[in-house]
């Protein structure tokens, strides 16, 4: 489908994601290290970034208009949502520290990254908007493999600082 007008749902799944991050800016973890990112997967995440923010905003096919189906996965991506932000509580109300960011949730592997990706790709399911579906695709290449990337690199530095980390 895809029909444009404003999306309310994509300005709520919107504030979901920008406010916590806004939050993260200000609150770095305390071991925070800047780690070199491909140059291939930030291309993915910045291009995913740009559409995925235009498209939930711009296919009002996103707002609810009848409780059917397809409503299924709309609530589907609200939980998803909803685990997002938890993963954001768990590090805000711990001790900033970048292992909060990265470790696993409810089995979850690099929840704030896959949880986000996952919540817009179920959207576009619910819409039928293949647009924004492909758009969280090229985002989830970028993001989730920038967070991998970085994850690992964490990994690797516990592990020579102190031994096994899991």
């Amino acid at each position: 489908m895809g029909g444009l007008g404003f999306s309310y749902i994509g300005l709520i799944f919107l504030c979901c994601l920008f406010i916590p991050n806004i939050f993260y800016g200000l609150n770095l973890p305390v071991d925070f290290k800047e780690i070199k990112e491909n140059k291939i997967l930030l291309v993915f995440e910045r291009v995913g970034q740009i559409l995925t923010t235009t498209l939930v905003l711009i296919f009002d096919d996103l707002n609810i208009r009848k409780i059917d189906f397809w409503t299924i996965w709309l609530g589907a991506a609200g939980f998803l949502m909803l685990l997002y932000l938890m993963c954001w509580g768990r590090y805000f109300t711990g001790k900033h520290v970048s292992v909060d960011f990265y470790r696993p949730f409810w089995g979850i592997p690099l929840p704030l990254a896959v949880l986000p990706v996952a919540a817009v790709f179920f959207l576009s399911v619910y819409a039928r908007t293949v647009w924004l579906g492909a758009a969280a695709i090229v985002l989830g290449i970028g993001h989730i493999g920038i967070t991998a990337q970085n994850w690992n690199v964490l990994k690797k530095q516990k592990h020579r600082n102190t031994g096994p980390f899991h």
